[in-house]
């Protein structure tokens, strides 16, 4: 793709600005390259920090009336054209007769945009083995694979030795991008210098700061040493992001704290950039190449405890246990043992485990939480033995049996902690907390209800609930487009009608875009194989944990006419089965039932080939719809399957139109009952049917009546006509 323009060599770069250019010139660019050129992001402001609209996004409650528009690059998951292998990149490598070294995660190759005489032996090109993206950390040049071939072949037509940098990044900005990238400049810059290190500051404030933020343990030497500042506005600590060949300061990230009822502190972040664009492994720069050992955290504090406490290098994740970006694992790269200890719960562990397989097995050890092994911070607190639970870190590295013995610890762990192994809890549908207990990893989740009952509207609202608690979400609907679905979810995160109040929407939609939320581009029928792949890449490069399907019928027409469809099924379902267990990702597929009668309710023999779809899934959920006397109420939602601990339900649901969103309507509100023909609306009808009711119970009544009095009257007359006959055989003895 950019083959044809590397050939001109960098001068023609400098026209990519004209329009002109792009016209006769876009068939030489891959899609993703031509939305990076022509992209527009959002206009920002030059007012400082504390009263620009990123201020107010992240800290206060308002909202700016400037109206503006812009494709986000993050909005739609990537995926290389065609899959590439890690088998596929060392071959081309050797018929190029470039050197690389076979690291944990990535191939080492030396640098192709530095000059030789100044590089020496060195290998400071990382090529990943999973998604063939490459990152170069002489230069920071980083690119795709088709990239890297298109520079090896033009370095090998042009027989030159290397190439200039500026081959891909040299393209000029636009006017927005140029704004946008200085704007936030001027915002680093600005938090950076008005904020205060902490050697500053009096002794009693800053112990205040400390007992604030529950690290009374950590030395003002220890704050100094990673350079954590206070910025006294809003009473946040300031930790900085030193990146780029000359280590400047490229962005800040400022936490907050906020006591609770429990006694324990939540934090609330922002970050400059926005998250989307703050890849940063705070700490780093501390970190010698000749260091082979480091501690991986998930938060800057914990870093400081580590590193305090042990001496020992120690980093910390950008966006916490939720994302490790693939960009990252070349820094990584030096290190021959990782100690992953992301926290103190079962979800610090799960994603301890994820990413150990983005890091490599072999070099891996993990810190599995329990009682004594708390987050850093905590065990600072406490004053925990760092050394004793570093050391006690288990190996990554799988074997294929096990023993009870090395599954004691975690048998205990989910004992100890049954309401985090249940998983992630639902905030709008605590009736389905009770039954299903919650949203777990790995597990395979089949929905279905009638057509036209709100299967899309209903399923979009429980993925958006898990989405607005860090759950990373990606949408694959194939039924109806994305941007509709982005307006229905954009509806029910609001909680109104955005079409009667636009001057809201640019509050509304900056808050929305924070979420980890992702659509797939597919639209209409699609083929099992692709959507796979296109899941298993977001898996690696966004951490996704929840992929909804909608639906699967729009999957099977790509299949091979010749095999059965309910074989062609099968095969589907049991895809998306392994897919969950292997990734460790929720996956909620929406199947439609078969043809019912209107009178009748679903059941798990309803879905449409139910044997396999039924067998596979750990949870199926299905929305009734009844016909009912009064509208509310008409619609439930049943459980009849639930492999995690057995219980199934049924609950009623209230739908909202104004917000598109389902509620739980209140005990005795409304009582439910069918009747033959379509729903009435009328209370006079409703009344009619309560009179023929009492009625019937009246009449049933008397029948019964009637029923016991004939009984008793033929059971007693054989009685006394033997007593009788008795009598008169006595008399006449007796005469």
């Amino acid at each position: 793709m950019w083959r044809r323009l590397l050939h001109k060599g960098t001068s023609c770069l400098a026209q990519v600005a004209a329009p002109r250019f792009l016209q006769h010139h876009q068939r030489h660019f891959s899609p993703l390259c031509v939305r990076h050129l022509t992209q527009k992001p959002l206009y920002r402001t030059t007012a400082p920090l504390w009263g620009s609209r990123l201020w107010d996004k992240c800290f206060l409650p308002t909202h700016s009336g400037t109206r503006a528009y812009k494709k986000d690059a993050k909005s739609t998951v990537e995926f290389p054209i065609s899959p590439v292998t890690v088998t596929d990149i060392k071959q081309f490598l050797r018929s190029k007769d470039v050197p690389f070294h076979d690291g944990y995660s990535c191939l080492h190759i030396p640098s192709i945009f530095v000059d030789p005489s100044s590089r020496g032996e060195s290998f400071n090109l990382f090529v990943d083995k999973t998604t063939g993206q490459f990152m170069c950390k002489e230069t920071h040049v980083e690119g795709s694979w088709e990239d890297l071939q298109d520079c090896l072949e033009v370095m090998q037509k042009e027989e030159q030795a290397f190439l200039s940098p500026h081959v891909l990044l040299g393209y000029p900005e636009s006017v927005e991008e140029q704004e946008e990238r200085e704007w936030e400049l001027r915002e680093v810059q600005r938090v950076w210098t008005s904020s205060v290190p902490f050697t500053d500051l009096p002794e009693d404030e800053a112990q205040l700061i400390k007992t604030m933020f529950q690290i009374t343990k950590i030395s003002n030497a220890t704050l100094k040493k990673f350079g954590v500042r206070l910025f006294k506005p809003t009473k946040s600590l300031v930790f900085p992001w030193y990146g780029g060949p000359d280590s400047s300061l490229k962005g800040v990230k400022l936490l907050s704290a906020q006591s609770t009822d429990t006694d324990k502190v939540t934090y609330n972040e922002a970050t400059v950039p926005k998250c989307n664009s703050y890849y940063n492994l705070f700490g780093l720069p501390l970190v010698s190449r000749m260091d082979s050992e480091v501690v991986l955290t998930g938060h800057e504090l914990d870093t400081l405890a580590v590193s305090q406490a042990t001496g020992l290098p120690s980093v910390a994740l950008p966006r916490g246990v939720s994302c490790l970006p693939p960009i990252l694992l070349p820094y990584l790269e030096q290190f021959k043992r990782v100690t992953l200890w992301l926290g103190g719960d079962i979800r610090s562990w799960e994603a301890s485990k994820i990413f150990s397989r983005k890091l490599g097995l072999r070099r891996c050890s993990l810190v599995r939480p329990g009682e004594y092994r708390p987050c850093p911070v905590e065990a600072l607190a406490q004053g925990k033995n760092f050394s004793n639970i570093i050391k006690s870190s288990i190996p990554a590295a799988h074997k294929s049996i096990v023993s009870f013995k090395q599954l004691r610890d975690d048998v205990y762990g989910e004992l100890v902690n049954t309401e985090q192994v249940a998983g992630v809890k639902w905030t709008r549908f605590q009736e389905l907390n009770k039954i299903l207990k919650g949203h777990r990893k790995g597990e395979l989740t089949v929905f279905t209800g009638p057509t036209g009952s709100g299967k899309t509207t209903f399923i979009s609202e429980l993925a958006l609930d898990l989405c607005m608690q860090g759950v990373n979400t990606l949408w694959g609907s194939f039924e109806i487009n994305n941007v509709r679905l982005a307006k229905i979810m954009l509806t029910q995160f609001s909680m109104q009608r955005l079409e009667e109040n636009l001057e809201q929407y640019d509050f509304w939609a900056d808050k929305f875009e924070e979420l980890p939320l992702y659509f797939m581009t597919f639209h209409g029928q699609q083929n099992i194989k692709t959507v796979l792949e296109t899941m298993q890449h977001s898996v690696y490069m966004y951490d996704i944990n929840h992929v909804v399907i909608d639906n699967l019928q729009f999957m099977m027409g790509q299949e091979n006419l010749s095999v059965d469809k309910f074989a062609v099924q099968d095969h589907i379902i049991g895809a998306f089965r392994k897919f969950a267990t292997n990734s460790s990702c929720h996956v909620t597929l929406i199947i439609h039932p078969r043809k019912e009668e209107d009178d009748r309710e679903l059941q798990t023999a309803s879905i449409f080939g139910s044997a396999k779809a039924s067998q596979e899934a750990d949870n199926v959920l299905i929305l009734q719809e009844k016909k009912m006397v009064t509208i509310p109420g008409r619609r439930s939602l049943q459980v009849t399957k639930n492999r995690f601990d057995g219980d199934v339900g049924i609950f009623p649901l209230d739908f909202i139109k104004t917000s598109l969103t389902f509620s739980t309507p209140l005990k005795g509100k409304h009582k439910l009952r069918k009747v033959n023909g379509k729903p009435e609306d009328s209370e006079e009808v409703a009344q009619v049917e309560v009179k023929k009711e009492e009625v019937k119970k009246v009449e049933v009544k008397k029948e019964k009546a009637e029923k016991v009095t004939k009984v008793t009257k033929t059971t007693k007359t054989p009685r006394a006509t033997k007593n009788a006959a008795t009598a008169n055989e006595i008399a006449q003895k007796k005469c």
